[in-house]
């Protein structure tokens, strides 16, 4: 009886998370701002307990979840209205570095030490930050990095070129599966696909520009472990 107890709680909570989570809306981890983890640390500690609640006490910790996450919807709603809100509650980007030049009280009002500063340009493939021209600590945690004009990237405009626009391409095949809504989206249908496809097991197909790229099933394991 007592295993039930715990089943049914969990459930809950589970359910609980589920709403609140698509309430709150979805960012990567690290998109979260320091109020957004630490928030989601204390939810996840609370839904942890409510799951081991008594049956008749479990609204205790539900009631908790639902004013924490009514509180992180709260948050989000005025940092979007007031800049001076966000500044304060989320935090601004720092410059770190500028035209040659690091700035130590922005290291440490960033809590970074130069070592730790090194490594993230590294990890970043700038393994010289003379090849730098500005670095800036997000409100986030993560660094953002601006080359130097002579050493960026080249790309068309550089050039004078003026390539034609991209477009994203379609998925119509999904595990096998013809996806008809999205087929109709790039103006094809079902008899024009069956015409096109060579193959019999289809894994994934999608259209670009008008053009069909088919992957076969392939049932077939690959133990190569290059990447290890």
């Amino acid at each position: 009886m007592e295993i039930l107890k715990i089943c049914l709680t969990a459930i809950l909570s589970i359910i609980e998370l589920f709403f609140l989570t698509k309430i709150m809306g979805k960012r990567q981890v690290s998109q979260l701002s320091l109020f957004d983890y630490i928030n989601g640390i204390t939810i996840g500690s609370i839904a942890a307990d409510m799951a081991f609640s008594p049956l008749e006490e479990c609204w205790k910790p539900a009631v908790a979840i639902v004013i924490y996450g009514v509180f992180a919807v709260l948050f989000s709603v005025l940092a979007n209205k007031s800049i001076k809100f966000r500044r304060f509650f989320v935090g601004k980007a720092v410059i770190l570095m500028d035209n040659g030049t690091l700035y130590r009280e922005n290291f440490k009002k960033s809590k970074l030490d130069l070592n730790e500063f090194l490594t993230q340009c590294r990890i970043n493939g700038y393994f010289n930050i003379d090849d730098l021209q500005t670095v800036v600590m997000e409100p986030n945690g993560q660094l953002s990095f601006l080359p130097k004009s002579t050493l960026r990237p080249m790309n068309p405009q550089d050039m004078g070129m003026h390539p034609e626009k991209e477009t994203s391409p379609i998925v119509v095949v999904s595990d096998g599966e013809i996806l008809f809504e999205n087929l109709k989206a790039c103006g094809k249908n079902e008899v024009w696909l069956r015409k096109e496809l060579k193959i019999g097991k289809i894994f994934t197909a999608f259209v670009n520009n008008d053009e069909l790229s088919v992957y076969e099933m392939n049932e077939e394991k690959n133990d190569n472990d290059i990447y290890s």
